[in-house]
Parts: structure tokens; C-alpha cells; sequence
């Protein structure tokens, strides 16, 4: 942050004056009429700077000498930065950057260079001049706006867990994979869920403030209300279940929704599905089968289960260790609707036991757990529940 006036020597040739708005007011300052403009280099994208000229020699000499620090700066001459083409608000904390006098006239230079598409107005104020009263005046503005870039869209939806055609009436959540790094906020403007009619359900998502990304901001995690979802919970019983058995339904996504670098989505997106019965049964490692490879070989081990798992949950809480508990690394796929699960050693299997060890938080489509279903804080008379917090299947390899 630059507290003090620069000065600077002759301006560069380079600097040219902008096309910009430039709005002349009544104002005077020492009798003398001031001029705002906005001064681009055309060398630099987005380099430009405010010049406010028309100032007497004694004022510009009181301005050298003032030792001002940048609140002070900043009330004389402010620059405010406003995206879209909404109307600008003073009262938005000024542009930082240096200020000084050049070759008579006073400067100020951002800090950041400009962004395309994004208005800014500068805000001379003559009467915050050294001299006080002696210097009054209106306000005089000018505005300034670069072209927005011009791209053609090219992120997508590239996939939405679960995949599966039909969903259980007590589905939990959708993961919503994009090509390349989204925006943050708003995004239940432009996600919606809508019945086979085309009629929108009403706040059938679990709206939360700190949205669910991924680091990379490539995957969003979309819960559906746990309130249209547990019974005996008022939102169920007064509006009814986000999803009914034995109707069908889409998962809307609209283009307008920016991707990281600003630029719409290349397409809308539908993922249409139908809703079979709830399920409340928790997931049972029990009822897998397991294909052990042949010894030697760099053959993927597969998984099959009885039901479809959740998806990142799956590929993150399922591990392959020998049977001294080492884990075993390679990569892990889920196919056939998150009902198959593989892994591919990063080297060749060798003769002898293992053992497949599964984290109990694991979950099924309707968010039960190994051992403990999702609606168990509600309701009494439970079943069996587990208390360890990994279940291990054995299997040989031979």
C-alpha cells in the first residue's frame, strides 16, 4: 500500500489518453476548471490510470508538499471498481494504488490492473484540496470500462452421481462433476429439480451458505433436504417428499452459470430418472462378492454389490491391505451404477491373503451407514448396530 505521493519525472510516451467517459463539472479549483480522464498504456492490457488536470500551480505545490497518507488521498480522488453494469456505490471502498504529481497534473495509478467487463468511476472531490474552504466545488466524475472478454463457452457438466435411472425415494444427495473449475455462489440459481411434467419442486435442496466444492472447484456435492427426506420431521409431513415413488423427475442445471474464468456453460443440462421405493436398510459388506485375481498378474480385483454406494464415498472409504494390515496401493473404479467396484494393484498380485477393509461411515444412496441408518436418531427399536469403526473382508489371492 503507497501512503505518500510519487513524483515523476517526464510522462511516457507510451501512455495515451482513453476513450472513456470523462465528465467536465462546474467545479473549480482555484478559479481554475478541472478536467478527470482516464489514461491507458497500449502496451500493457489493462494498465490506466486517472489524471485530474486544470489545477493551479499553488495547489499542485500544496498537494507535493502535504505528506498525505492514502485515507487523504483517497477522499480527494477516489476510484471505485463495480462489476456487470450495475450503477456504482460510492460508498464501496476506494481502488488502492499510488498517487502523485506529473508534470502538472495529479495522478493516481491502481495497484491491480483493470478487468475487463467491470465498470470504474473516479471521484475527484475539490473540495478536499489543501486550502480548505478556499478550494470548494462539486464533484467530478469519470467513468471507465474495458470490453468484456470475448470466449467461447467451453465448460461442461461432465457427470452427475448417482447414475443410476432409477434413485430411491429417500435419495440423500448428487455429485455434480464439471470439465474445468466453476465460480462460487448462487448456484441454486441455476440448479433446479422439476417433476416429469416439467412443474419445479419447491426447495427440494438443502440450501446452506458454504457450498460444498471440491479444492478443485470441479465437483459440487448437492444434498437434498434431510427434512423432505426423515419421517416425523415437519417438513415432510406439511409439504410432503422432495421425490415420490414411482414418478419420474430431472435435475436441471441451466448454462447461465459461470465456470471459474466468468464464461457461461457451453450447454444446459438435464439427468432424467425415476424414483423407486425408500430404502432404509443399511449397507451389509456381508451380502458382497468378491472375484480375487489370479496370483502374478496386474488383474483388477472386483467388487459387486447388492445395491448402488455412494460414489466418492466408495472410492475413498474402501481400501485393499495384505493380510498384516499394509495397505496395498493402486487405483480404484466404480462401473455399473456405483454397484461395481475394482481395483488394479500398482503391482502384480502375489500368492496369499488380503484382506478388503471398509470404513463404517461408508454410505448407500439414502445415506445409511454400515450398521446404522440414516433415520436411526429418530426413531427407537434399531437393529443391529456396529460400534468399530472398519468392517474387513478376507480374501485369497491364488
Amino acid at each position: 500500500m503507497i501512503s505518500r505521493a510519487r513524483r515523476w519525472g517526464a510522462p511516457s510516451a507510451a501512455l495515451s489518453l482513453v476513450l472513456s467517459s470523462v465528465l467536465i463539472g462546474a467545479a473549480a479549483a482555484r478559479g481554475v476548471p478541472a478536467l478527470v480522464s482516464w489514461v491507458a498504456d497500449p502496451a500493457r492490457a489493462g494498465q490506466a490510470a486517472v489524471e485530474v488536470s486544470g489545477l493551479s500551480p499553488e495547489v499542485l505545490r500544496r498537494l507535493q508538499e502535504s505528506n498525505w497518507g492514502l485515507p487523504q488521498w483517497q477522499r480527494l480522488l477516489a476510484v471505485y471498481a463495480q462489476p456487470g453494469q450495475a450503477t456504482i456505490d460510492p460508498r464501496l471502498p476506494p481502488m488502492l494504488g499510488a498517487y502523485g504529481i506529473r508534470s502538472a497534473v495529479l495522478r493516481f495509478e491502481p495497484q491491480f490492473p483493470l478487468e475487463p467487463g467491470v465498470t470504474y468511476l473516479a471521484v475527484f472531490r475539490p473540495d478536499h484540496l489543501p486550502g480548505g474552504s478556499d478550494a470548494g466545488g462539486a464533484a467530478i466524475t469519470a467513468s471507465h470500462r474495458l470490453p468484456p472478454r470475448e470466449a467461447t463457452p467451453t465448460t461442461a457438466v461432465s457427470h452427475v452421481y448417482p447414475t443410476a435411472e432409477v434413485l430411491p425415494e429417500n435419495l440423500l444427495k448428487f455429485y455434480i462433476h464439471f470439465s474445468a473449475p466453476m465460480s462460487r455462489g448462487q448456484i441454486y440459481d441455476h440448479i433446479r429439480l422439476q417433476d416429469g411434467a416439467g412443474k419445479g419442486i419447491e426447495l427440494p435442496f438443502l440450501e446452506i451458505g458454504e457450498e460444498l466444492w471440491d479444492p478443485e472447484m470441479k465437483r459440487l456435492t448437492l444434498f437434498i433436504d434431510p427434512g423432505r427426506i426423515k419421517r416425523g420431521v415437519r417438513p415432510l409431513e406439511e409439504v410432503g417428499p422432495a421425490l415420490e415413488a414411482g414418478k419420474s423427475y430431472a435435475l436441471v442445471i441451466d448454462r447461465e452459470w459461470k465456470d471459474g474464468a466468468g464464461n457461461p456453460l457451453r450447454e444446459n443440462f438435464e439427468k432424467v430418472f425415476k424414483v423407486g421405493p425408500p430404502d432404509r436398510e443399511p449397507p451389509d459388506p456381508a451380502r458382497w462378492k468378491i472375484r480375487p485375481p489370479k496370483p502374478g498378474t496386474r488383474d483388477a480385483l472386483a467388487v459387486i454389490f447388492p445395491e448402488p454406494l455412494d460414489y466418492a464415498l466408495a472410492r475413498r472409504l474402501i481400501r485393499v491391505a495384505g493380510e498384516d494390515g499394509e495397505p496395498v496401493e493402486g487405483q480404484v473404479r466404480l462401473e455399473d451404477d456405483e454397484r461395481s467396484w475394482s481395483f488394479a494393484p500398482g503391482a502384480a498380485w502375489r500368492r496369499g491373503a488380503y484382506q478388503l477393509v471398509i470404513q463404517t461411515t461408508l454410505e448407500d444412496l439414502a445415506g445409511n451407514n454400515i450398521g446404522k441408518p440414516f433415520e436411526v436418531d429418530l426413531f427407537e427399536g434399531v437393529g443391529r448396530r456396529l460400534t468399530t469403526s472398519t468392517v474387513k473382508l478376507r480374501f485369497e489371492v491364488r
